[in-house]
């Protein structure tokens, strides 16, 4: 039917909401990483209880939904052996003639700007298992990063 006849309130026309998409492979996480996603959740639950309007708390649910899945499926990764690039590991490495260090955590704790690096983002995957003193290879460049330190 054209849009035309149909009532301006017809849900049908609406665009659907899609659910939140769930990163691929295992949910590892830091110990901080998973009391975050749990007071995530935490919050949501109560700002849907709190919600007045049907479509801000449909929007709450389904942001609910996401958290809850990733609660339940959170896995807290091993340390990685002594002075090894793993998760939970803060690697100082030296790339291009620039320092930079960063923390390797799970998806949902990960911000660059705060150098929380996601373990599957390209330079935590090119470090991890890597030591201070070793050099990796990066960006299809061999041996372009050098481990400085691991914490």
């Amino acid at each position: 039917m054209s849009v035309a006849f149909r009532r301006e309130d017809d849900d049908a026309h609406k665009e659907p909401e899609y659910e939140l998409p769930i990163p691929v492979g295992p949910n590892l996480v830091t110990e901080r990483g998973l009391e975050l996603i749990a007071g995530k959740e935490a919050e949501l639950k109560a700002a849907m209880a709190q919600a007045r309007d049907e479509e801000a708390r449909k929007k709450l649910a389904r942001e609910h939904r996401y958290w809850a899945t990733q609660h339940a499926t959170a896995q807290i990764a091993e340390a990685p052996a002594e002075g090894e690039a793993g998760i939970g590991s803060r690697v100082t490495i030296r790339r291009n003639g620039r320092t930079q260090s960063f923390r390797i955590v799970g998806h949902d704790e990960a911000d660059p700007a705060a150098e929380l690096l996601a373990f599957t983002a390209p330079l935590a995957r090119a470090v991890m298992g890597a030591m201070a003193g070793e050099l990796v290879d990066f960006g299809g460049q061999a041996e372009s990063v050098e481990i400085l330190s691991v914490d």
